[in-house]
């Protein structure tokens, strides 16, 4: 194995790997299965106790899923942690959507999403909800769903998300502040209807 170190290195590996280098990708592995666990604590820390999926099977399929994704032009370590975010995002959307199918409609109870949404150890929340209301948000704005998914889901930082949209820090921090609302919003209608 090649001796790689730091974010720049990652980034050479991911591009390497989008060329079709296997051996980028066996190099590339260990440098983000600790990204990718951490990612996936994050998530199943907001998720509800006695969750039937734990994180190593989220770090599982989400690798699988970006082995799918090898042709992504690759721009760097945020772009791929982005990336994974996301689909970390769709395989607990998928597996909640298949919970609630096997329970006839599931047990999904509703609290609204709040301003803490990154500083919150753990917050419940309806997680097919909230991927509703990201899929408006999207539809309607991209980019600031985007931020959502890769600050509150992925744990990326300002500056890290900035990198991965190649935006300023200031526009994710104005727009993470907008989206953050809209959401609110969003939520707090869904709960009353």
């Amino acid at each position: 194995m090649r001796p790689v170190t730091g974010s720049a290195s990652i980034t050479q590996l991911l591009r390497e790997w989008s060329d079709g280098d296997d051996a980028a990708l066996a190099a590339l592995v260990p440098l983000v299965e600790s990204e990718l666990r951490r990612l996936a604590a994050a998530y199943m820390g907001r998720e509800r106790p006695g969750h039937t999926l734990q994180p190593t099977a989220l770090v599982n399929e989400t690798f699988i899923r970006l082995l799918d994704a090898q042709r992504v032009p690759w721009q760097d370590r945020g772009h791929f942690l982005g990336v994974a975010a996301r689909l970390m995002r769709r395989v607990l959307v998928d597996h909640a959507r298949t919970r609630g199918r096997q329970k006839r409609g599931g047990d999904h109870e509703v609290i609204p999403l709040n301003d803490a949404m990154i500083a919150a150890p753990r917050l419940d929340f309806n997680l097919l909800a909230l991927d509703r209301a990201l899929e408006a948000l999207a539809a309607v704005d991209e980019r600031k769903a985007r931020i959502i998914e890769m600050r509150f889901f992925g744990g990326l930082t300002v500056d890290e998300t900035a990198s991965a949209l190649s935006v300023s820090a200031d526009t994710v921090k104005r727009d993470w502040r907008l989206a953050k609302m809209w959401l609110l919003r969003q939520l707090d209608g869904d709960r009353g209807e």
